[in-house]
C-alpha cells in the first residue's frame, strides 16, 4: 500500500502573519481620536494595577521567580521596588493590570482585555529605553508606548470580531500572546520578517484551556493568565531576534496548524483591515470592578437600590433580562468560592448593587460575602436571554451590552424594569465616563503613592504633550517605590 506524503517545499508564511505583521511594523497611526483614547486607557490601566498592590493574593506573585533573581537597572515594575529581566517584569506587570478586572475591556465573538498587552509593551519599551540611555542612544519615548497599545489594542480587538476561540474551550488571553508578540518584536528593533516569525511560535503553542474562568474550577489564575501570556511574548520576541526560526503555515498547516488542530478546522479570519477602530470603541470599566457583560445589571440594580433597601424580606423574585454571552459566561448558582468566583457571577454582582447601592473589589473579599443576604438574594433570581439585546450586542453599529433587572414583591407590587443599554463606559458614554475616569486613577493612585507623586502623575498625564515626549524610563521610574 503506497504512502501519501505532504509536499515538503516551504510555504510562503500564512497571510494572517504578514497582515499582522505589516500592520504592526509599517502601519501608520493618524489618529488623534486613538491617541488620546490610549492615554486614558494608560491612565486607567496603571490606576488599576496600583490599586492592585493592596491585596496580598496579586503581590505574593510579584517578584522574580526564584527569589534572588533580580537585574539591576533592569524592568521596574510599578508600586514596587523590583528591577527585573523584561520577561519577568512582563508578568508582573501584568499580574498588576489584570487582577481587579477593573479597566478596559473588548466584546465580540470573542472577548478579553486589551489593556492586557501592557505587561509586553511597558517591559519591552523601558527595557529598550533603559539599554539606549545607556548607551546614549535615543531611548524610547512615551509616544512610542501610546502608538504600540494602539496596535495591540487593535491587534487582539480585530482577531476577536469573528473569531471565538472561548467556543471551542481556548481562552481569550491567546489573542494577547499574539497582539503583544507583534508590537514587542517591533519595539525590541525586529524587522516584519521577524514579527512574521515570532508570530508563528505565538500560535504554534499550546493555548490555555479557559477551565479557570467556570464553575466548578473558577479561580485567581484567571487573574494572573494575561501575565502569563505577556510573558511568553517577549520570551518569544527575544528567542526570534536570537536567530531562532519561524513556521511559515503555523495557522493553515493542514492537519497539524493552529485552525484543524484547534479550532475545528475553521480558517482564522479577518472581518476588516487593521487600523485605529479598536481603541477608539474600547470599553472601559469606570464605576465597578464586574465581569463586563455584568456592568449594565449593576448599574440597573444601583437605581433599584433605594426602592427595595427596606423591603428585602418582602422581596419574591428578581428577572434578569441578558444577553446570550453573559448567560454564557456569568451565570452561575450554588456556592461561590473565592473572589474570582464571584466577580464573575451576574447574580452575585447584582445582588450586592441592589443591597449596597455600590460594587466594589473589596465586595468579592470572603468578608464581604459572608452576609447571609447575598445569597439569599441569588437564590430569588431568575435570568433570561433577551434576543434583542443579544442581537445588538453583536451589531457593529451597536455593540451594546445590555441589562434590565426588575423586582417582584410578595404583595404584588413590581418595580421598573431597569434597563440600561450602554455601560458609562461604552464610547456612547465618553462625555459621561471621562471625567469619572479621571477621578478613578487619581483615587486609586492614593491608595499607594505620596500625595506629591500622585500630583505629579496626574498633571504629567493631563499634560498630553509631556506625556508623549517623556522617555519610558523616566516615566516607570515614577511609577516605582
Amino acid at each position: 500500500m503506497s504512502q501519501v506524503h505532504e509536499p515538503n517545499a516551504r510555504p510562503e508564511p500564512d497571510q494572517l502573519l504578514v497582515d499582522i505583521a505589516d500592520y504592526a511594523a509599517n502601519y501608520r497611526i493618524r489618529s488623534e481620536m486613538a491617541y488620546e483614547t490610549a492615554r486614558y486607557c494608560l491612565m486607567d490601566t496603571i490606576g488599576c494595577g496600583t490599586l492592585a498592590l493592596k491585596y496580598p493574593a496579586c503581590t505574593k506573585l510579584l517578584g522574580p521567580v526564584v527569589p534572588g533573581a533580580v537585574l539591576p537597572g533592569g524592568v521596574r515594575v510599578p508600586g514596587t521596588a523590583h528591577e527585573l529581566d523584561p520577561v519577568t517584569a512582563a508578568f508582573n506587570i501584568g499580574c498588576l493590570i489584570r487582577w481587579l478586572d477593573f479597566n478596559d475591556t473588548w466584546l465580540a465573538a470573542e472577548w478579553g482585555h486589551p489593556s492586557d498587552n501592557l505587561g509586553a509593551i511597558l517591559s519591552a519599551a523601558d527595557y529598550v529605553s533603559r539599554r539606549n540611555d545607556a548607551a546614549g542612544k535615543t531611548p524610547l519615548v512615551m509616544r512610542d508606548v501610546l502608538t504600540a497599545m494602539i496596535k495591540a489594542h487593535e491587534i487582539q480587538g480585530v482577531l476577536a470580531l469573528g473569531n471565538s476561540f472561548n467556543r471551542v474551550g481556548l481562552d481569550h488571553v491567546i489573542l494577547v500572546k499574539v497582539a503583544s508578540t507583534a508590537v514587542a518584536t517591533g519595539l525590541l528593533g525586529g524587522t516584519k520578517d521577524d514579527i512574521v516569525s515570532a508570530l508563528s511560535h505565538a500560535w504554534l503553542d499550546g493555548h490555555p484551556l479557559r477551565v479557570y474562568r467556570h464553575a466548578p474550577n473558577t479561580g485567581s489564575r484567571k487573574s494572573w493568565a494575561a501575565g502569563d501570556a505577556a510573558a511568553r511574548a517577549l520570551q518569544l520576541a527575544f528567542l526570534t531576534l536570537r536567530g531562532e526560526m519561524g513556521y511559515p503555515s503555523a495557522v493553515t498547516a493542514k492537519g497539524w496548524g493552529f485552525s484543524d488542530a484547534l479550532f475545528q478546522g475553521r480558517p482564522v479570519a479577518l472581518e476588516r483591515p487593521f487600523g485605529s477602530y479598536v481603541m477608539e470603541n474600547v470599553l472601559f470599566k469606570i464605576a465597578f470592578p464586574a465581569e463586563f457583560h455584568a456592568q449594565t445589571a449593576v448599574e440597573s440594580a444601583i437605581r433599584l437600590q433605594p426602592l427595595v433597601a427596606d423591603r428585602l424580606d418582602d422581596i419574591a423574585r428578581i428577572v434578569i433580562s441578558t444577553h446570550e454571552s453573559a448567560i454564557r459566561i456569568i451565570d452561575k448558582t450554588g456556592p461561590l468560592h473565592n473572589p474570582a468566583d464571584r466577580d464573575h457571577c451576574l447574580q452575585y454582582m447584582t445582588a450586592v448593587a441592589l443591597l449596597h447601592g455600590r460594587l466594589t473589589a473589596d465586595d468579592y473579599e470572603d468578608e464581604a460575602a459572608s452576609d447571609p443576604r447575598i445569597d439569599r438574594l441569588r437564590s430569588l433570581m431568575k435570568v433570561t436571554e433577551n434576543a434583542q439585546f443579544s442581537r445588538d450586542y453583536l451589531d457593529p453599529e451597536k455593540r451594546s451590552i445590555a441589562n434590565a433587572v426588575q423586582v417582584f414583591f410578595r404583595d404584588g407590587g413590581i418595580s421598573e424594569q431597569e434597563v440600561t443599554e450602554y455601560p458609562i463606559g461604552h464610547r456612547r458614554r465618553r462625555g459621561e465616563g471621562i471625567p469619572l475616569l479621571q477621578r478613578k486613577f487619581e483615587a486609586n493612585l492614593a491608595t499607594h503613592y505620596s500625595d506629591e507623586r500622585v500630583r505629579r502623575l496626574v498633571e504629567l498625564c493631563g499634560n498630553p504633550q509631556e506625556l508623549e515626549s517623556m522617555p519610558v524610563h523616566r516615566f516607570m521610574d515614577l511609577l516605582a517605590n
